[in-house]
């Protein structure tokens, strides 16, 4: 006497047992008198699909059912013949099958009696109800031991989240530093970080695993660890992105990746360069509203060889900027609908910022989720603010190099290196006019650089430096031209220049030195700097006293 077992357990819904292994003493004395009748050998088990024609003729059969007298469109009724079975004895409890006896032919090569099939009958009346029970008890069994592997691996993803999370938040002055990290009842991936970086600069991190669990607290790990080793050494945020992506790949596991927004501070000008990899868009809190900061980028670990776009801002005195996970925005209330990027947006916009401003957003989200509702994902914030009418400090003895950069001797590249250089110099302190005299003064001698003393050659930029201090802001501009522009005591004639009797670039160098306080060049023989200098706390706005002679007026 066989049992169909080990494919009804997989296949049908669990519902099969083995009636040989089961203790209870009636049963198996039962099976003994009926096995000496049968054939010596075990029958192979035969596997019986869900939808097999057969379990739909047992589920409704009243007792033993001769295999040879059914004439079904049924593969587990063909293997059974091929198997020399002759007799099937439903095990059904409750309505239920869930389980069959196979029997093959007798050894004495009768017919089953009357009296066998009676007895069959009354064993699976008595063996159905006691496997039912030691089969919901292996059932509750399995569960309970699921959940303890369930609640350990949710225990171990914890530990590791929490261990890696920054167990303090630096103090900078001027500066508020919030942060929030509320896991799900699953753990996922959420992390954030914020690191000290060289020149006083602070690294600020926000990024989620697409997974839960152990998996996506390894990963995170691994990310975390890889960012922070190569902030320390490139700084630049696309640069670090970049490598972190390289470091990731080979080891992703498959149909995961992770999102990542890292950004670089420099607390004495505010001015914040960041890079995105496929993260959620994070918020500026300006005194005209909430902004949202764009820069495009791939998920870290999908594939390598990815290039990353770096934008930069400066955080105003009494901006907020909010780094977010999704957790927020795809929180969903009782009917369904998600809280939204808009939402999230209008949220910053109407708060105070500072560290309240992450309060104020968890108080609108639960009331979008509504009462008693499970928080469906990892919630993290991480906010950023700068202390209204707080500025750069100011070290009279020191001077400080705000930023250097280049930019390619093309034509319309000056507005570049204008936009990026008006970043830096806007939080300084400088009047309105007094930055716009500056940022024309900048494009108008990067577009000489790059004219006459590159020729516009692709392989010779334009290197640009930012320098402060307690009096001055200076922008120093620097080509390929070799030999200093010559020095003009005089007024530039107009007429003389366009006649080309006088050096094209002496004319722009007189417009750039009436924009500016003071402008100096210099030259090593194979480079020449233009520097311009404007002093800070300057209010009078002293227009252009020389004019050029000749036709200069009817062209103002």
């Amino acid at each position: 006497m066989t049992t169909l077992t080990g494919s009804l357990r997989s296949r049908f819904r669990g519902r099969a047992a083995d009636v040989s292994r089961q203790p209870e003493s009636g049963i198996l004395a039962r099976r003994e008198s009926v096995e000496a009748e049968v054939s010596a050998s075990d029958l192979p088990a035969v596997d019986l699909a869900p939808n097999d024609p057969l379990l739909v003729f047992l589920q409704s059969s009243s007792g033993a059912v001769e295999i040879d007298t059914l004439e079904l469109d049924s593969p587990g009724l063909a293997e059974m013949k091929a198997a020399g079975v002759k007799l099937v004895v439903p095990l059904l409890s409750q309505g239920e099958l869930i389980g069959v006896l196979n029997l093959g032919p007798r050894r004495s090569e009768q017919e089953y009696s009357t009296d066998d099939r009676k007895l069959l009958d009354k064993l699976a009346a008595q063996a159905a109800p006691a496997l039912r029970v030691g089969q919901l008890v292996r059932q509750q069994e399995a569960e309970a031991r699921t959940r303890e592997r369930f609640e350990q691996e949710l225990e171990v993803a914890r530990l590791i989240q929490q261990n890696f999370l920054p167990k303090e938040l630096p103090d900078l002055a001027g500066w508020e530093i919030a942060a929030l990290y509320r896991p799900a009842r699953e753990v996922g991936g959420d992390f954030y970080d914020v690191i000290p970086l060289p020149d006083g600069q602070f690294g600020f991190v926000i990024g989620d695993v697409t997974d839960k669990g152990v998996p996506a607290a390894l990963v995170m790990a691994a990310t975390r660890s890889v960012l922070r080793a190569s902030a320390q050494r490139l700084i630049d945020p696309a640069v670090v992105l970049e490598r972190v992506n390289e470091h990731l790949c080979p080891d992703m596991p498959a149909k995961m990746f992770v999102t990542c927004l890292y950004g670089v501070l420099q607390p004495e000008t505010g001015r914040f360069r960041f890079a995105n990899a496929g993260h959620d868009l994070p918020y500026v809190k300006t005194a005209q509203g909430s902004v949202e900061l764009r820069a495009r980028g791939m998920p870290l670990g999908l594939m390598t060889g990815m290039e990353y776009e770096e934008k930069e801002t400066v955080l105003a005195p009494g901006d907020s900027l909010l780094l977010h996970s999704d957790g927020v925005v795809e929180a969903h209330d009782q009917d369904g609908q998600m809280f939204g990027f808009p939402r999230l947006k209008e949220a910053v916009a109407l708060h105070p910022g500072g560290g309240e401003l992450i309060e104020l957003v968890l108080a609108d989200l639960r009331e979008h989720r509504g009462p008693g509702a499970e928080q469906e994902d990892d919630i993290t914030m991480l906010t950023l603010a700068r202390s209204p009418g707080s500025t750069a400090a100011k070290d009279p003895a020191r001077t400080r190099q705000l930023v250097e950069f280049e930019v390619p001797s093309a034509e319309g590249n000056e507005r570049l290196a204008l936009a990026r250089v008006s970043s830096i110099v806007a939080p300084l302190g400088l009047s309105e006019p007094r930055l716009k005299r500056l940022e024309t003064a900048v494009a108008e001698a990067t577009m000489n650089a790059m004219e006459h003393g590159n020729s516009y050659r692709a392989d010779l930029p334009v290197t640009l430096r930012v320098l402060t201090d307690a009096e001055s802001v200076r922008v120093q501009i620097t080509d390929h031209g070799g030999a200093a522009a010559d020095q003009e005591s005089e007024v530039p004639d107009l007429e003389a220049k366009l006649a080309g009797l006088q050096r094209p670039r002496g004319w722009g160098l007189f417009l750039i030195k009436n924009m500016v306080d003071e402008a100096h060049e210099s030259s090593d023989g194979h480079l020449h700097t233009l520097e311009l200098v404007m002093r800070l706390g300057a209010d009078v706005e002293d227009e252009p006293e020389n004019q050029p002679k000749g036709r200069g007026n009817d062209h103002a």
